[in-house]
């Protein structure tokens, strides 16, 4: 047995460059919320830290977000500020407080460990639907007060959340705990300059906090992997000048968000989710129902000031470009702004938005006095509307209004685009009706409501352009028919060589394999029922353990085709960071990692001498919300670029990442891992992750959950009813600008249903949507167990309103590989393309089965490209 690990535990000179890296990127997540002039601070020196996550900094979500990189190097808040030069003077107080964690965490541990007893199953699945809470804070004193001998204080919220539970709005998740409150009333009474972190994956409450005495500044650190501690010193200190912008709207009360009252378990049922909210996510509601937000869409402050003005705006090759010259009026700090462009439809047969984000740009770091001039740019047909009575994408006739700002609300004209006929600019098909049709959806019209217009004097003297219906292309879509059998009449034996050295078709190779050999690709290595190894989810590859699973290698020495091995994200790589092998590479059992616990290797059987340490150390990188709110797409592909290096280095093919579903509800419990509430900007950052990391020869990415997972209370059975136009204007636009942009070499399905079908059994989201319409080119795998029943993740059928997603379903939507795979998958997929007949309400045929194969195989192709290197 081959493994890539390294055998020493030294720290490399690619793990110092990539800590690097991580930390330069980690320096452009950062937002600024508030600050009445105390930040920066002017000297080092002595400081009063506070808050639940001064030592217990979070660097990224539970689940199989979460990464297991090397315990030294995850910089907390406490250890960043005292190697910045602080002198923290709250020891006492922090010690209470983890004293109280600690007792908390001990409890949690043994719940887990009774738990998992009694219903025979591993700690992790049991800490998966029982994740520890938060710890309400202890205390601060008078008397910690006095000791600190300071006037400044930094208190921080620190909030953790996962996948497989969404958050509450109480107290200690979405609001502050009544101790949090308390505490910072006081350090507002007590210190001269009171400075709040949030340490936290997704947005809460903070309408209490923003209007308490005293607080000085507000920093959105969010969640930054293992340098968090260190950023957050750059930024106070004024080393680096704050950039970030917020992905999300903040609003003033949880009640404002449209999806409030029916989001999950807010309205006891977690079987059904009514998207009655419909295309009014995030600022597009908020804008267009004129409700005050907290914090806009796009906001953030910075320690110097900026100026704009618009230089140009004009119609290229049918492409809307805006000439911005920035410029840094401030004379201290250099730093980085954000200018967003965002149009205004006209109301016709369509109710639309009162503004949509079309393009965004950061400029690079301008020293005080600096200018530069750059370009926002945006074709002039992704402004179109889409239509479920004309089943097409439109561009109704009328007024589109541009205009250019640093966040939603903070918007002026630039240009307006006169379009005299309503143009059609893509004729497809309606894919999504279902339920979702049935769906009724709020209207701002119906509501009484209205965005705040754009007065008539703010664009009468703008420029204006007329659109030429003529030149507006209209594309049509030629949606795949019945599946043709493969056929050839080769005799000799075909292999992946033979396709890559031109000697045969990959059609040829697929047409040569056995039923049961592709039903054994199209399943991934069986770890479950009666082949279990022992082995857990996030935990089941052959060759780089702690990898999420492997492919099949069933045709490895008839054909070459090798399996291929996956790797939990999106904050870098998911691996066990230390096991154990003799020299015939037989692990030893243990390594794995359950949060901060290690289980103990068992080495009964194994002669000590003859074993082998092996080392995986890899960088936890910012959170996917940490990455957009960057708004910096070039230096997301950059990280990219090294999370490909590392699995270069340590024999990953696939990462299962990056996550774009939006932020539809902040009480989703994955929001950390999704990057935004604007399908413009996921797409634009999970398209310039993905560039990164394929980049690297032979390695890929998985976009993923593909679609509509916004709920996980529930988040195997739980049916999405949503609109057809909402699901592309909203749900789908992100996945397709990642795929139009770069070709991701993996989709991964989500687990819900949409309209009553199972995602990943959808033939119209996974080939006439995705591959018809977009023109995808890779693979499709579902996420983990999402079709075999396995009743210690999955639950009982006693407890569910829908069924479990059907094996012989995947085949027929074209989704080609099953995760992880259990024996049942092959025998269901022989079964029912041999037999002919129905199988769990599917019918499949051998066509389909290559059909699934060949995707495979030809991913399988693409990997084997990094081989070499």
């Amino acid at each position: 047995m081959k493994y890539f690990a390294l055998t020493s535990d030294a720290v490399t000179q690619i793990e110092k460059e990539h800590g690097q890296i991580a930390r330069e990127m980690a320096q452009e997540c950062v937002v600024l919320l508030e600050n009445d002039g105390i930040l920066p601070l002017e000297e080092t020196g002595k400081i009063a830290l506070y808050g639940n996550g001064a030592r217990e900094t979070v660097r990224g979500g539970t689940g199989s977000g979460e990464v297991n990189a090397r315990p030294d190097a995850n910089v907390t808040i406490e250890r960043g500020l005292q190697e910045a030069g602080f002198t923290v003077t709250t020891q006492d107080w922090l010690e209470r407080y983890g004293a109280k964690r600690s007792a908390e965490v001990a409890a949690h541990r043994q719940m887990l460990h009774e738990e998992a007893q009694k219903n025979h199953m591993p700690e992790v699945i049991v800490g998966f639907y029982h994740p520890l809470g938060e710890t309400e804070p202890v205390e601060i004193t008078p008397e910690d007060i006095a000791s600190s001998e300071t006037d400044t204080a930094v208190y921080v919220i620190s909030r953790n959340s996962g996948e497989g539970a969404d958050r509450c709005d109480q107290a200690g998740d979405y609001r502050l705990f009544d101790q949090e409150r308390e505490n910072i009333r006081r350090l507002g009474e007590a210190y001269r300059k009171v400075i709040v972190v949030l340490n936290i994956g997704g947005v809460m409450d903070l309408s209490e906090l923003k209007n308490m005495p005293g607080v000085g500044a507000v920093v959105l650190m969010s969640q930054l992997g293992v340098v968090g501690g260190a950023v957050l010193a750059d930024v106070l200190t004024g080393r680096v000048n704050p950039s970030g912008k917020l992905s999300d709207t903040w609003a003033a009360d949880y009640g404002d968000y449209p999806s409030s009252e029916g989001f999950s378990h807010n309205d006891g049922d977690v079987d059904d989710e009514f998207y009655t909210d419909g295309i009014y996510v995030g600022y597009r509601y908020f804008d267009s129902f004129g409700k005050e937000p907290l914090y806009p869409f796009g906001y953030g402050k910075s320690y110097t000031v900026f100026s704009w003005e618009i230089t140009r705006v004009a119609l290229e090759e049918g492409e809307v470009k805006i000439g911005v010259r920035v410029r840094n009026t401030g004379d201290r700090f250099a730093g980085k702004e954000v200018l967003q462009a965002y149009v205004s439809a006209p109301q016709g047969d369509l109710e639309k938005p009162q503004k949509e984000l079309r393009a965004f740009r950061k400029t690079s770091l301008l020293a005080p006095g600096e200018e530069e001039e750059i370009t926002l740019a945006f074709p002039a047909v992704s402004m179109a509307s889409y239509s479920e009575a004309r089943a097409a994408w439109v561009l109704e006739k009328g007024e589109y209004v541009v205009a250019v700002g640093e966040s939603s609300r903070h918007t002026k004209p630039a240009a307006r685009l006169i379009l005299e006929e309503t143009v059609v600019t893509q004729q497809l098909r309606n894919l999504f009706a279902g339920s979702g049709a049935a769906v009724t959806e709020i209207s701002p019209a119906q509501a009484g409501k209205e965005g705040a217009a754009l007065a008539k004097e703010e664009v009468a003297n703008i420029t204006e352009i007329r659109l030429d219906p003529s030149q507006i292309a209209c594309s049509s879509v030629r949606y795949q028919g019945e599946r043709q059998e493969m056929t050839t009449q080769r005799t000799e034996t075909l292999s992946v060589q033979d396709v890559e050295s031109g000697l045969c078709t990959l059609e040829e190779l697929v047409a040569q394999l056995s039923v049961q050999e592709m039903a054994q690709l199209c399943v991934g290595t069986q770890r479950l029922g009666e082949e279990a190894d022992g082995s857990v989810i996030g935990n089941a590859s052959a060759t780089v353990p702690g990898a999420a699973g492997d492919s099949s290698a069933v045709c490895l020495t008839s054909r070459g085709i090798r399996g291929m091995i996956t790797a939990d994200g999106p904050a870098g790589l998911r691996l066990q960071p230390h096991f154990k092998a003799d020299r015939t590479g037989r692990l030893v059992p243990g390594g794995g990692i359950l949060g901060d616990i290690q289980d103990p290797f068992d080495l009964r059987g194994f002669e000590e001498s003859e074993v082998i340490d092996y080392y995986q150390y890899c960088t936890a990188i910012p959170i996917g919300w940490a990455l957009a709110q960057s708004w910096n797409p070039e230096l997301v592909a950059r990280t990219g670029s090294m999370v490909g290096e590392e699995m270069t280095q340590l024999g990953v093919d696939l990462w299962l990442a990056p996550a774009l579903n939006i932020h539809r509800n902040p009480l989703c419990g994955r929001n950390f891992e999704y990057y935004s509430e604007d399908p413009l900007l996921s797409g634009k950052i999970a398209a310039a992750m993905t560039q990164g990391v394929q980049s690297h020869p032979g390695k890929g990415v998985t976009i993923k959950h593909f679609a509509a997972n916004n709920q996980e209370d529930n988040r195997y059975f739980t049916n999405s009813h949503v609109s057809e136009r909402a699901l592309r204007e909203i749900y789908l636009k992100g996945f397709e600008i990642a795929v139009r942009e770069a070709q991701p070499l993996a989709i991964m399905t989500s687990y819900n249903l949409i309209n009553g079908v199972h995602a990943a059994n959808n033939y119209d989201l996974l080939q006439s949507a995705a591959r018809d319409e977009w023109g995808y080119e890779g693979m499709v795998m579902t996420d983990w167990f999402t079709s075999q029943d396995t009743p210690m993740i999955t639950g009982t059928a006693q407890e569910r309103k829908y069924p479990i997603s059907a094996s012989t379903g995947c085949i027929y939507a074209g989704n080609d590989l099953q995760m992880p795979g259990c024996r049942k998958n092959v025998d269901d997929i022989v079964k029912a393309v041999e037999s002919g007949e129905e199988l769990d309400g599917y019918r499949i045929t051998r066509a389909d089965l290559q059909y699934n194969a060949m995707h495979i195989v030809g991913t399988v192709l693409k990997v084997r490209k990094g081989d070499s290197v």
